[in-house]
């Protein structure tokens, strides 16, 4: 009889945990997908690792911000900036390759403009997961080195990371993305770390009731 009981209580247990975490995972997954379509990187990635080329990384990433931010940062839709960046691709390149020119370089410059997959990275306070992404990206010579990067749409390239206020950066997502998606991004977790926590949740209180039957 109490094998019985124990072997009901393991099924009632199972089951319980799969009704808990299937629509779990679903409504994660989905947040996830749902957010990413909102959102647009910019990406530049050095020839080295070199202090060099590193530097040069840099000149160029702020030339383009410079030259850009007129038409980048009124942005008021994805639509838009997605727009304005296939407009501009010929132009950023040739931005890139004239620093290259006036620092005594002749290294190539690759512009491209489409989905990319990425490791979880932050930004500011904000911590984007892993996934692909739509992604300006520009690849100088063999693009080897460490990339820089910030966000296109919404438009935060153009706050200062190094001095701006993290709250400044959290209000102007919220202009764009709705409440979800932006408490989301200020979790710090990615979805398979939180269904873990959630099953190791679901297994300490099974140890607990056993131990007490």
């Amino acid at each position: 009889m109490k094998y019985r009981k124990l072997i009901l209580s393991l099924v009632l247990l199972i089951i319980s945990i799969v009704y808990i975490i299937h629509p779990y995972i679903i409504d994660k997954d989905t947040h996830v997908d749902g957010y990413k379509d909102k959102v647009i990187r910019f990406h530049v990635k050095a020839n080295s690792d070199t202090e060099e080329d590193q530097a040069l990384k840099l000149k160029i990433r702020d030339e383009i911000l410079k030259e850009t931010k007129t038409q980048f940062e009124g942005s008021e839709s994805i639509e838009d900036t997605r727009t304005m960046v296939e407009a501009n691709l010929n132009n950023i390149k040739s931005i890139a390759q004239e620093v290259i020119a006036r620092e005594g370089k002749d290294f190539s410059v690759d512009v491209s403009f489409g989905q990319k997959s990425f490791p979880t990275r932050k930004y500011g306070n904000i911590t984007f997961p892993s996934g692909e992404y739509e992604t300006l990206q520009v690849n100088i010579g063999e693009g080897q080195g460490k990339n820089w990067w910030c966000v296109m749409f919404p438009p935060l390239c153009f706050v200062d990371m190094g001095h701006g206020n993290a709250n400044n950066i959290e209000q102007d997502l919220k202009e764009t993305l709705n409440e979800d998606d932006v408490d989301f991004l200020l979790s710090d977790k990615e979805p398979s770390i939180v269904l873990k926590s959630k099953i190791m949740e679901m297994l300490e209180k099974t140890k607990t009731y056993f131990a007490k039957n």
